[in-house]
């Protein structure tokens, strides 16, 4: 089996008690069933702590109930009681692999980070490197997918990266072509022929359908969707001066075609999710301050909760928010 990994994978480190924000704060977590029988059988005052704030879920089973918005393990210092007590193999399935991520895709596997942890937003969004590591390690399983639409999403989203580095094309106008492209990868992913994916035409055409900012609709459509914190409330009802369009936002965009693109595999829809893509981008410019705070922060309330991103996804057809001409008068 063949596993691909960003260079920053190896790179990470947790910041511990140096996080600016925490994991281990304002969401329950939910235990596996492995650590949940492990705590409730634990000897002494920290499994006595432990059964008094495990509780069951209808919809999650086990969870860490939170206490003053934090979970109940996270000392003064901002460390684990848990990990300080029994070590790091002691922790539930959740905490031991945050903010890792690992798409199986049978023959291959993909991993990567998590924008939503603040390290991982600096080491993303701050660095130009996005080389892939490759390795080979024993098993894998046959690929319950049509490997010949596995390839045209992987090709698609090879070109999809190209389009994000070229430096010829300013951000806005990356994100523009990526929009673009969106629908010409899903022709070919249906089976059509798409024409050739000429750029300049692209941008022209794009000037013309452009409408006026639809900035508002677009941070209503965000308000509407499930809140975690009242910090992100806040920010969506009182933002910042727009982010200059930085480089940083190449490196936010590829990240999200690498975590998203080749999800299309189960439902065929590739366009959902670029745009999905070019929204995120355009959220976290219009909110302003400090790129790698906001892109975090954004990650943080809409990639953690699912029904966010099924939202989004599935408002990507028919909301006004999210029309092409809306997202193309924010670009353009």
């Amino acid at each position: 089996m063949i596993i691909h990994k960003p260079v920053c994978y190896d790179v990470f480190s947790c910041l511990a008690a140096k996080c600016p924000d925490s994991c281990c704060k304002e969401w329950e977590v939910e235990i596996d069933e492995t650590s949940a029988a492990f705590y409730h059988t634990l000897e002494g005052p920290l499994g006595d702590r432990l059964r008094a704030v495990l509780k069951e879920d209808p919809q999650w089973g086990t969870v860490m109930s939170i206490e003053n918005g934090r979970c109940p393990m996270w000392c003064d210092d901002g460390l684990c009681r848990i990990q300080r007590e029994l070590g790091h193999d002691a922790l539930c399935k959740t905490c031991r692999d945050f903010p890792r991520l690992c798409h199986d895709y049978g023959s291959f596997q993909e991993w990567g980070l998590e924008l939503s942890c603040p390290e991982v937003a600096r080491l993303i969004l701050s660095s130009p490197d996005t080389a892939m590591l490759t390795l080979e390690v024993s098993g894998g399983e046959p690929p319950e997918y049509d490997q010949a639409d596995m390839d045209v999403l992987l090709q698609t989203r090879a070109f999809a990266r190209e389009i994000l580095c070229d430096r010829q094309y300013s951000v806005p106008q990356v994100l523009t072509l990526l929009l673009y492209f969106g629908y010409h990868a899903q022709a070919i992913l249906d089976g059509g022929e798409a024409p050739d994916f000429d750029a300049e035409e692209i941008l022209k055409e794009a000037e013309n359908f452009a409408q006026a900012d639809g900035k508002q609709v677009l941070l209503e459509f965000f308000s509407g969707l499930e809140i975690l914190t009242k910090d992100w409330q806040e920010q969506l009802s009182r933002p910042h001066s727009p982010t200059p369009w930085t480089d940083s936002f190449r490196q936010l965009a590829r990240y999200f075609v690498d975590r998203y693109w080749l999800q299309a595999v189960s439902d065929y829809d590739i366009v959902s999710r670029v745009k999905m893509a070019v929204t995120s981008c355009i959220v976290v410019h219009l909110l302003g301050g400090d790129i790698i705070e906001t892109a975090q922060h954004y990650s943080k309330e809409i990639e953690n909760s699912d029904r966010n991103v099924e939202a989004i996804l599935d408002a990507a057809y028919s909301h006004p928010a999210l029309t092409d001409t809306n997202l193309l008068g924010l670009l353009m």
